[in-house]
């Protein structure tokens, strides 16, 4: 993919919409965002690393970056097979990690709603051990879309949210205001709730996507002289089921009541493209995954400034 032709993707102001990009692995079809790819590459040889996780190849270096290389379909399969020359290397970024994930083909891009897309249930995903996000009909075909993150958390536990963060914020008072949070991955929710309860933050209300959200607040917008003790803060991943968090942060912010409520998009994709859409979109606040330490900081800065401008 070149990088003006992503560009474009990335900065396109389209409502509720995902580029999917599909590829195979044992002629069964899944897919990425095309959010989290930076390229797609011919494989090349790869120089294993001592004690690496089965799923890790070891590391290759096509340019000015040394990259991982993840064996995609061993991850999916447990078997592992011979490198062939007609594989591809999807390079990703995300998390603020270039990472490359072995695939046997890629077959294209499909641009759908959000809303057609389904939470796989638990008799399909495995529940937090599973590892599709959703499920697309895209042209015809049902793609399963990986949940990329939990992934490379299984793999390097090292990379995502990290307790100790909180832990270093010393000790801390309680604060009780209530905050809304939209996160599909259950595993990042109850990692997520884990941190901020640590941090003081009692009162959480999670939702598994936008949607869901959106259907608990679009009530308040009726009560303004009760919508702060109902809703002091609202955190939201970008990738989402039915709903995802930019088109969730328009909503917010085109209310005329709920717009005063605070925004933070708290995403594995915050890069500088996806800071202008956000900014666009009246997020007040945009961290990238996994920084919890940084998050529990803008919160208490943006309910501090709000107690203070009442």
């Amino acid at each position: 993919m070149k990088e003006n032709e992503r560009g474009k993707i990335l900065l396109e102001s389209g409502t509720n919409e995902i580029e999917i990009m599909q590829f195979t692995i044992d002629n069964n079809l899944y897919g990425i965002n095309v959010a989290k790819v930076r390229e797609i590459m011919m494989s090349a040889p790869v120089k294993p690393m001592p004690h690496a996780h089965p799923a890790v190849e070891g590391i290759f270096k096509p340019r000015d970056i040394v990259l991982t290389v993840v064996d995609l379909p061993y991850y999916l399969t447990g078997q592992h097979s011979s490198p062939d020359s007609r594989h591809l290397f999807i390079v990703t970024n995300f998390n603020k990690m270039y990472i490359a994930f072995r695939v046997h083909t890629v077959v294209g891009i499909s641009r759908i709603s959000w809303t057609d897309i389904q939470k796989p249930d638990k008799t399909i995903s495995g529940g937090e051990e599973g590892v599709a996000t959703g499920i697309a009909q895209c042209e015809g075909q049902l793609v399963t879309i990986l949940d990329f993150e939990k992934i490379v958390a299984e793999i390097a536990p090292e990379t995502t949210i990290q307790m100790k963060e909180i832990e270093q914020l010393g000790k801390r008072t309680d604060r009780t205001c209530p905050v809304l949070i939209a996160e599909d991955s259950i595993l990042l929710s109850r990692m997520i709730q884990q941190a901020l309860n640590k941090a003081g933050y009692t009162n959480l209300l999670m939702f598994a996507n936008g949607q869901e959200l959106w259907d608990y607040l679009r009530p308040l917008a009726k009560e303004p002289d009760q919508l702060d003790e109902k809703v002091a803060l609202v955190i939201t991943d970008i990738e989402m089921p039915s709903m995802d968090g930019h088109h969730l942060t328009k909503l917010i912010k085109s209310d005329n009541v709920l717009k005063r409520i605070p925004v933070i998009i708290f995403s594995s994709l915050v890069t500088e493209e996806m800071r202008i859409k956000g900014k666009e979109l009246g997020a007040d606040e945009q961290l990238s995954k996994p920084e919890i330490g940084h998050l529990v900081d803008v919160m208490d800065g943006l309910l501090s400034r709000k107690t203070k401008g009442k």
